[in-house]
């Protein structure tokens, strides 16, 4: 059996976590909002059509904001399409996903979906076919009282008090040939500064989010951010990063390393964020919304056979294994250690679409990843704390020197409560670790939550929806054993 030594010094803050870290994303996309969140004349759906079983698995995740309505979709819709009397709205074709969108579900229900599992909105606005006079009306018609046109006709849908939408992302990935209306980084820069200037002169209060690159791997990469921010700087307050991790190769040893290119990722576009800082000289930092990150691999050559132009088709619909839920654990440790900057993340997406949660006709499940994504959500508000650990490491094809044990925590001042995640990457042994706690008098009994012991590949379905969780028990002491290849929760009172 592997030893490892922790030590943890409670007064090793990194920073106060926002909530939103550990938001999450709904798009027209797939059977994501059509039979997955709202699904009428369904058995389990509710008077007004959403899912209540799926309410019931999302309000247990606790999710703190959920980015709406794209992704990709946003940069061909008209927002116009989705609000008002349902029979007045327009069916049209969406050139994002090839699909038919009827716009029965626009703006209005999510904003009651949300109501329902206690979530914020995090709008995005097209700036690809569309710009920032159609920004702006969207934010009044979402954000002010009453006593202009675009307010009044919110009013005359049934809306009277506001939406009071915080936190709006300007566009979504702008630099990529896929998008309608792509552009160059000089052309996105100009029209996300003039879109941010008018949404600010119209709601002071609002937070902006401008596109970071598509992901890491775009050839433009570093040079869009520092063109982008080098123009939009004084009128944004965060840039934005995606990214989707796979394992092609069969190479778990490298796959349970790819937070490690997270890493990587955040503190190179924190480099160009600080970069253009120095440049302007400015006093503002400009911090980071990871708002789309996941596994996502699985259903890539399959969904090229979808027939186009049918409603809510069977797509990305990614049956998540074990394996996923380890790299998803450290994705989560890595978004943590970063929450200085890092202020908000999403993971891509909630249902049915990459997701957590499944839905057939008959009931909604939890995925593998449903899980790590619970515990860090509900057990991860507070502040973030360092930890030091002494342990092996090993060399995969794609990453050397990686660290079996990787590892992060958080103080919860308010409910006494002190965790430590800890993801075991090592395939073969079990470690047992020595925690030295500073500056911090815990009692004696402990929790700890792991998943452990399962097959790499073992996954939840609708026919074994139990196959992959979590199991729990109380320990004592100091010294811990981690089993191999194992996502694990230690969940302390003092």
């Amino acid at each position: 059996m592997e030893k490892a030594k922790i030590s943890i010094n409670a007064e090793n803050v990194i920073s106060c976590i926002d909530k939103r870290l550990y938001g999450s994303f709904i798009e027209h996309l797939g059977r994501a909002v059509y039979e997955g969140i709202y699904q009428p004349g369904n058995p389990n759906s509710d008077e007004d059509g959403f899912r209540k079983d799926v309410i019931e698995l999302v309000k247990k995740l606790n999710v703190p904001i959920v980015r709406y309505p794209g992704g990709n979709f946003v940069s061909g819709y008209n927002w116009e399409d989705g609000v008002g009397p349902k029979e007045k709205r327009p069916v049209k074709l969406d050139l994002a996903w090839f699909t038919t969108e009827t716009n029965e579900f626009g703006m209005q229900e999510f904003q009651k979906w949300l109501d329902k599992v206690g979530s914020e909105l995090m709008m995005a606005v097209n700036l690809g076919t569309r710009g920032p006079d159609e920004a702006r009306n969207l934010l009044e018609y979402a954000n002010h009282k009453e006593g202009t046109y675009w307010s009044d006709l919110r009013i005359s849908h049934g809306r009277k008090e506001p939406y009071g939408v915080h936190t709006w992302c300007l566009g979504n990935e702008m630099d990529g040939p896929w998008q309608m209306g792509g552009k160059t980084p000089e052309e996105y820069g100009r029209v996300a500064a003039e879109t941010a200037k008018l949404m600010k002169w119209t709601d002071p209060s609002v937070e902006l989010v401008a596109c970071g690159s598509s992901n890491s791997n775009m050839p433009t990469f570093g040079k869009w951010e520092l063109t982008v921010l080098d123009k939009a700087y004084d009128y944004i307050d965060y840039v934005s990063l995606h990214e989707y991790y796979a394992n092609y190769a069969d190479d778990p040893e490298s796959f349970l390393a790819e937070n490690i290119g997270m890493d990587r990722f955040i503190k190179a576009v924190i480099a160009f964020c600080d970069a253009i800082k120095a440049i302007k000289h400015s006093d503002k930092t400009i911090n980071l919304s990871f708002d789309e990150w996941n596994v996502w691999y699985h259903t890539k050559e399959s969904d090229k056979k979808i027939e186009h132009w049918i409603k809510a088709p069977h797509r990305l619909e990614d049956v998540y294994n074990f394996e996923d839920a380890l790299v998803v654990g450290g994705l989560l440790i890595t978004l943590i250690k970063n929450s200085d900057r890092v202020r908000m993340a999403c993971l891509a997406q909630l249902v049915n679409v990459i997701a957590p949660i499944m839905t057939n006709d008959e009931k909604a499940w939890a995925q593998t990843i449903y899980y790590p994504y619970y515990h860090a959500s509900n057990y991860g508000r507070g502040k973030a704390v360092r930890v030091d650990i002494s342990c092996g490491t090993y060399d995969s094809a794609k990453y050397k020197n990686v660290p079996y044990l990787d590892s992060v925590g958080v103080l919860n001042e308010e409910k006494r409560e002190f965790t430590v995640f800890v993801l075991n990457r090592n395939l073969k042994d079990d470690i047992t670790a020595d925690i030295r706690f500073e500056n911090l008098e815990l009692k004696a009994e402990a929790e700890h939550i792991v998943m452990a012991g399962f097959g790499l590949k073992d996954a939840n379905t609708a026919e074994h929806p139990d196959t992959v969780v979590p199991a729990s028990k109380k320990v004592s002491g100091t010294s811990f054993t981690f089993p191999k290849a194992s996502w694990n929760v230690l969940r302390f009172t003092y």
